[in-house]
């Protein structure tokens, strides 16, 4: 039994393509290992690496999104990183799996509702927004388990806050000129 031809297109659309899911892939890895570089390099959590590295990991989402144009990209993209980072640093990440997951949704929702993937505006709105969702679900995850000691959730909340600002000051507009070069280059191309 064969499908229409009619239809076919429409179904194509859906579906992940080889050339996205590896995308995806290649994409988690290296924003996995510039964060780690640049930590590395940075000499640990000071306050200039965490705004270059938050910057730099944003403007990577952001080409990669804008790349993609698949809803679901960041849901798919959380999920590898959390596959990453449960190999990597064993099973804590589990514990923030969920919050990330749902931030992304969210993120994801907020992208099409805005005006889809294919508007630059939108997914750096819905980037910022995965960031922000995915930090504040972190930290307040993060104070129902250390009620005891608000020291450390402060500690916490205060480079969260750094990088968050690198984020918006940093990597958005960084993100955004990647894109448009990109889209120059023919890298990025309008399906």
């Amino acid at each position: 039994m064969s499908v229409p031809a009619k239809t076919v297109p429409a179904l194509k659309k859906f579906y992940w393509t080889t050339e996205h899911l590896v995308l995806v892939g290649i994409f988690s890895a290296l924003i996995r290992l510039s964060s780690l570089a640049i930590g590395l390099v940075g000499g640990g959590p000071n306050p200039i690496s965490l705004f270059i590295r938050n910057g730099l990991t944003t403007a990577l989402l952001i080409v990669l999104v804008c790349r993609v144009r698949k809803f679901g990209v960041l849901c798919l993209y959380c999920f590898v990183n959390v596959v990453i980072s449960f190999f990597m640093s064993g099973s804590i990440m589990i514990f923030l799996a969920p919050a990330n997951l749902l931030a992304a949704l969210l993120s994801d929702l907020i992208i099409s509702a805005a005006g889809g993937y294919k508007n630059t505006l939108s997914v750096l709105a819905g980037v910022a927004m995965y960031d922000l969702f995915s930090r504040v679900i972190s930290l307040s995850l993060s104070f129902l388990v250390m009620r005891e000691n608000l020291q450390l959730v402060a500690a916490g909340a205060v480079m969260i806050i750094l990088g968050y600002c690198g984020s918006v000051l940093v990597g958005l507009p960084a993100g955004y000129k990647f894109v448009k070069e990109l889209r120059h280059a023919g890298l990025i191309r309008e399906e």
